[in-house]
């Protein structure tokens, strides 16, 4: 798979190891590039973020950000999908294509709200019908959305 036809996973400051590490590790089965947006919450070298990724980190294509507004002055906005509990937008409307970036938030405070304001029509999420659920897990929210766009992806392209 081309650089350019891979999906993007965003962190945005994340501020847990394992979730990081095992979001690599999802990035890894996929070829999808790990976008991480600092400061982040832990060091690179930690060993809960190493064990959560096991020992695929060198099959792992990341890249680091020194912000976000660094991230998204590099970035083609119609590439761009955000990922947040604040809005009622199923993450299911979304019309995914091969490189775009999917971005999410810091695990206790989710993304800026002058961002989601800014960029209100890409924003998305995963509906829960619990009420008294605030959120999923960053990890398991990163997989859900994206294995949506790679089976839509798959969709659009028989030769997959």
């Amino acid at each position: 798979m081309l650089p350019q036809e891979r999906f993007n996973i965003v962190l945005v400051e994340p501020e847990i190891p394992p979730n990081t590490g095992s979001i690599a590790r999802l990035c890894g089965a996929t070829n999808t590039t790990l976008h991480l947006v600092h400061p982040l919450g832990f060091s690179t070298s930690d060993r809960h973020l190493k064990r959560a990724g096991l020992d695929y980190w060198e099959h792992v294509h990341i890249v680091h950000w020194e912000n976000l507004d660094a991230f998204l002055q590099a970035q083609d906005e119609r590439k761009l999908f955000f990922f947040t509990t604040k809005v009622k937008k199923s993450y299911t409307e979304a019309s995914f294509q091969p490189g775009d970036y999917l971005v999410f938030g810091r695990e206790t405070k989710g993304l800026p709200g002058d961002i989601l304001s800014l960029y209100n029509d890409r924003c998305y999420t995963i509906p829960m019908e619990n009420s008294h659920i605030r959120s999923l897990n960053l990890a398991m929210t990163a997989g859900i959305v994206l294995y949506e766009a790679i089976r839509q992806l798959g969709r659009r392209r028989p030769d997959l």
